[in-house]
């Protein structure tokens, strides 16, 4: 299989305007809030010393407009760092939006892709472009009446869920057990809980009590951060077989692809990464040298909706199964439209920023029948408002 195309060829000139061209975006508002988290979150980053424990999250959401009254709300995020720098880069491209058609979502991401193209084509600079590529698929979503996983084409309404926010390595094993039996009679149907401790051996009584807790047929994971060498996580891998794990997160690097190929062919236990990864080019690299059995993209990380779909298809013609990172809002509509049966990453974090909740039971998500991604900004979310900007009529 080669490479795929690059997504940002030049544009080829534009055509005269036709009949099928029948609305044009007339307004942007671009909305800069700081989500505050009740208790600092540390995971192995933090206890070697990587990062400072987590107390907030930096959200960009983008809302769109049309000249026939059409909406759509799309967000991207940052943690730790970045967040006030999307904010300004959005607000540097979102005019080129005004006045296109908002069905031609992908020729609008190469657009906006190219009006800063000098600051790269990944990283800091697509992740603001996301919140309004997202803000677009959910309003063509909208516009059909449709929720968004069946405008793309849903293969289930329901997508198996497993929960991450109560496992942290700052919360004591006798919490992570209390948080797992919540989660599950939440009818979350899989528990994630990390690991990376400096000391292996506190890693693996953690799991080994919870895993005795759950017992066997509860489906675990654990996420490692990117914390181990390559002889680390080989011997942890296998000291970690008895447990009988889904997967086993970010063990490496996550640009340390032959390492990740090695580890993937060693072991028994499936290996799960691609979270850090910012371009369908970087995803592109784990999935042909067949580094992971598990591929875990970040919509607003990648670009948005329009580059996760580039790499799905792309993924799925590997055979690799899905688990999506984090913003379950979004995701939860991309896993049901996978052809290969995915999870989806349960992070009530977000819930105080939308009126909407999503239904968790027997172990699955369901894709709400509301069109588009079904959300709309509560008044939380606006009292957490650092900063606005608006361009166009909104």
């Amino acid at each position: 299989m080669t490479a795929p195309a690059s997504p940002t060829s030049p544009a080829s000139p534009a055509s005269p305007e036709g009949d099928a061209t029948s609305d044009r975006v007339t307004g942007v508002r671009l909305r800069a809030v700081h989500l505050p988290l009740t208790t600092p979150v540390s995971d192995a980053k933090v206890l070697t010393g990587r990062q400072r424990a987590m107390t907030e999250v930096a959200f960009l959401f983008a809302e769109v407009r049309t000249a026939r009254g059409h909406e759509g709300l799309g967000f991207s995020y940052s943690k730790r760092a970045g967040g006030p720098a999307q904010f300004t880069h959005a607000c540097e491209v979102a005019p080129e939006l005004l006045g296109e058609d908002p069905s031609d979502i992908a020729k609008i991401w190469t657009k906006l892709v190219w009006a800063s193209a000098s600051v790269g084509r990944s990283g800091l600079s697509t992740q603001a472009i996301a919140a309004i590529d997202i803000a677009l698929w959910d309003l063509k979503a909208k516009r059909a009446g449709l929720p968004l996983a069946k405008l793309l084409g849903a293969h289930r309404d329901s997508v198996r869920c497993y929960n991450t926010s109560g496992g942290f390595l700052h919360t004591p094993v006798e919490q992570v057990l209390d948080n797992a039996d919540a989660s599950l009679a939440r009818g979350i149907g899989g528990i994630k809980i990390k690991v990376g401790h400096p000391d292996h051996a506190v890693d693996l009584r953690r799991l080994s009590a919870v895993r005795e807790h759950l017992g066997a047929g509860v489906p675990l994971m654990v996420d490692a951060n990117q914390q181990w060498d390559r002889p680390a996580a080989r011997r942890m891998g296998r000291a970690m077989e008895e447990f009988r794990l889904e997967w086993i997160e970010e063990p490496l690097d996550a640009y340390d692809v032959r390492g990740h190929a090695a580890l993937t062919a060693a072991l028994d236990t499936p290996i799960a990464s691609g979270e850090m990864l910012v371009s369908v080019a970087e995803h592109w690299e784990m999935i042909k040298h067949d580094a992971v059995d598990i591929i875990q993209p970040d919509a607003p990380r990648v670009g948005g909706i329009t580059q996760f779909l580039k790499l799905a298809t792309l993924a799925d013609h590997q055979h690799l199964q899905l688990a999506p990172h984090f913003a379950m809002e979004i995701h939860l509509h991309l896993a049901a439209a996978y052809p290969r049966e995915p999870w989806v990453e349960h992070f009530d974090w977000l819930e105080p920023l939308f009126n909407e909740r999503l239904e968790t039971r027997d172990g699955r998500m369901y894709v709400p029948d509301r069109p588009g991604l079904g959300f709309t900004l509560s008044e939380q979310a606006r009292a957490w408002t650092r900063e606005t900007a608006g361009f166009g009529t909104f």
